[in-house]
């Protein structure tokens, strides 16, 4: 089993930054993957970044050049830069993990971009 926790959520206005947190624990020597996913209200959930334990990032169109993500393998820790926010960013976002996509999921933390 594999344990997420999701920190760093809260209200900023629109083109303002956050950084979120994850700290995994638990089996998690077989965790290649690590990444970040958010479902919006009514929206559906969208993978937002992901990242390798060799530090190979992808991101959704929606994001790129405006987030970035960053893992500390020795922390067991990814981060999730998010800069520029625009209003559309506003959703709760869930830390993923897993040995090849993301299979295990945190319990969320809330963004949410004012305009």
């Amino acid at each position: 089993q594999v344990q997420l926790v999701e920190s760093g959520g809260g209200v900023v206005q629109a083109g303002g930054s956050l950084r979120l947190s994850c700290s995994a624990s638990g089996n998690i020597v077989s965790m290649n993957v690590m990444g970040w996913s958010r479902q919006g209200s009514g929206k559906q959930r969208e993978l937002v970044a992901s990242i390798t334990r060799g530090g190979s990032p992808t991101y959704a169109d929606s994001v790129k050049g405006r987030f970035t993500i960053s893992r500390d393998n020795a922390k067991n820790t990814v981060y999730l830069q998010m800069n520029s926010l625009k209003p559309e960013d506003t959703a709760v976002y869930y830390c993923g993990a897993g040995p090849v996509g993301l299979r295990y999921w945190g319990k969320g933390t809330l963004v949410t971009v004012s305009s």
